[in-house]
């Protein structure tokens, strides 16, 4: 039985979708199947209900989910132990993060935070917003880096953990322009607007779709596509199949170079803050240097 069933099971339960699971482990969903078929042939029994719709666990596969969770962790911890032994884990961090906040902010931080890295490692993973905070809950990543607003709950004990806002940014409707500079699509035309629409399991779809909810004004939209990737729907705007609500951070250089344009007015926009979270217990030596380096600014 190899560790990385493991892991490949326990995500499989939270996510309840093979290609969401396999994604996120970056293997394919044939080799994920494979994979959780091994384990189920370890375990000697079906772990999970075949047939469609969302994965479920069976009476088996939920009484070893908590056992799985407890070998995970339990191995984990050896890990860390030994790392530290071994005096790796005083020049490593480890942040979660989502990937759209990878791609920007931490690209961002990464040149110019060089001289605090001091030749220790940053290991950034990216995972969705409930994981990335479940990880720092277990110890499993010194920081987490997590988009901040109203619609979205984030829920840690303030008596074991400390943030700081580290940036705010918008999202802002964009659409390809044409050969004028004039945006291809408008949200005040006169029929429904083709729009790229994030999935719900995405932090900034709950923002968009927080925000048209309670719009006075909000345009009438045609869903086209729906994307858990904000750089798809980017790319898909890119390529004028529609509007979508991209973060300003992201799409500032094409709208400057007249390559996309915003559509609607301010109103049509939402905004959200950027904010690092850490536990408050002292981290190692590598992880207390980048802390430093990113509250002060």
């Amino acid at each position: 039985m190899q560790l990385k069933w493991l892991e490949d099971f326990i995500l499989l339960a939270q996510e309840r979708s093979y290609t969401r699971a396999a994604e996120l482990r970056h293997v394919t969903h044939p080799a994920f199947g494979r994979r959780i078929r091994a384990l189920e042939a370890w375990a000697g029994t079906p772990l999970v209900e075949r047939g469609g719709g969302p994965v479920r666990l069976t009476p088996a596969g939920q009484a070893f989910l908590e056992t799985a969770e407890q070998m995970a962790r339990g191995l984990a911890q050896s890990h860390e132990e030994l790392q530290a032994l071994a005096g790796r884990q005083a020049r490593t961090a480890t942040l979660a993060t989502g990937r759209t906040l990878a791609r920007t902010v931490v690209a961002d931080w990464l040149v110019r935070l060089g001289p605090a890295l001091q030749g220790g490692e940053l290991r950034v993973l990216t995972r969705s917003l409930a994981e990335t905070v479940a990880m720092l809950e277990r110890g499993e990543a010194d920081f987490t880096l997590v988009y901040h607003h109203p619609a979205l709950a984030v829920r840690l004990d303030a008596r074991q953990f400390t943030h700081v806002t580290v940036a705010t940014d918008r999202l802002v409707p964009v659409s390809r322009t044409d050969a004028r500079g004039a945006p291809m699509h408008a949200l005040a035309g006169a029929g429904p607007i083709p729009y790229l629409a994030y999935a719900r399991t995405l932090a900034l779809g709950r923002l968009v779709e927080d925000h048209l909810a309670h719009h006075p004004l909000a345009p009438r939209l045609q869903r086209i596509v729906e994307c858990d990737s904000a750089d798809a729907h980017y790319e898909y705007v890119l390529k004028g199949l529609g509007v979508a609500w991209l973060p300003w951070s992201m799409v500032h250089a094409d709208c400057k170079a007249a390559r996309l344009a915003p559509v609607g007015d301010k109103r049509m926009e939402t905004r959200f803050d950027v904010r690092l979270y850490r536990p408050k217990h002292r981290l190692g030596p590598l992880a207390e240097a980048l802390w430093r380096a990113i509250a002060q600014r």
